[in-house]
């Protein structure tokens, strides 16, 4: 079976397992048969092939879309009032899993805040990659962590399609990296949460250099810094939890308020 899924889970590549639930009559494979079908359209495997199998991508497609479970009936015989064509002569029961991927932390920097970041992310089950050129501050991170240290980080964030359910952060070593990184980033669409480490100061010197650049109010309005929620971070622990939780909040359309009984 081509295109194996455990490539794409690491990639990020959203994909759905189809699997053969059960059969009646004449049909082109067996129960228990399995293909995998990425985002695309492109399938690892076959469930039998033709229009029927053609259906069964488009449905898994949209399943992907929507993130839920499908199990449907396909008649493969003339006569029925929804089949299509088909005349093996009996009908094939398909479950169609969509493969629901965690959130991913994209870490432009390899410092203390982002070691801290990083780990706390990959603790909460994030997809974690760390851009930066020193090896041996990559070195030391998580297991987990994908690390990256042969691409500048204005070429990284260039090189990507950024989805909805991507967060960026950029917490690098100093505010020339952070500027530039930022000013691609935002050149950029698609990624849900765009953050950027550092004092109100900071920001309002990087943003006023993006600003002469042409950078618009709008873009500069969707980005998030400095960057966390306001607990009175100090740490770069104290730091990884503001930022996580900002970025959990962001990405999952959540509020971030208090949950007691007392506030309903």
């Amino acid at each position: 079976m081509s295109d194996e899924p455990v490539p794409a889970k690491e990639t990020r590549k959203p994909f759905a397992v189809v699997t053969i639930a059960a059969t009646t009559g004449s049909v082109p494979r067996a129960a228990g048969s399995k293909m995998f079908v990425y985002a695309d359209g492109r399938i690892g495997g076959t469930i039998g092939g033709g229009k029927f199998e053609s259906l069964v991508i488009a449905d898994a497609q949209e399943a992907m879309r929507e993130k839920k479970p499908l199990l449907k009936t396909y008649p493969l015989r003339e006569g029925e009032p929804d089949s299509f064509g088909a005349i093996c002569g009996g009908e094939v029961t398909v479950f169609i899993e969509p493969q629901i991927m965690s959130e991913a932390l994209y870490l432009i920097g390899a410092g203390h805040c982002a070691h801290a970041i990083s780990k706390l992310a990959a603790e909460c089950g994030l997809f974690v990659t760390v851009v930066d050129d020193r090896e041996n501050l990559l070195a030391d991170l998580p297991s987990a962590v994908t690390r990256i240290s042969d691409l500048s980080p204005a070429d990284f964030i260039a090189s990507r399609q950024w989805q909805s359910d991507e967060a960026l952060v950029i917490v690098s070593r100093n505010h020339e990296i952070d500027r530039e990184a930022l000013g691609v980033a935002l050149e950029q669409t698609g990624a849900g949460y765009i953050g950027m480490i550092g004092s109100r100061r900071k920001v309002r010197r990087v943003f006023d250099h993006l600003r002469e650049r042409g950078v618009s109010e709008e873009k500069l309005s969707k980005v998030y810094a400095p960057l966390g929620l306001d607990i009175g971070a100090d740490s770069p622990a104290e730091i990884a939890v503001s930022t996580i939780a900002e970025i959990l909040a962001v990405l999952r359309q959540r509020t971030a308020t208090h949950l007691r009984l007392a506030d309903e």
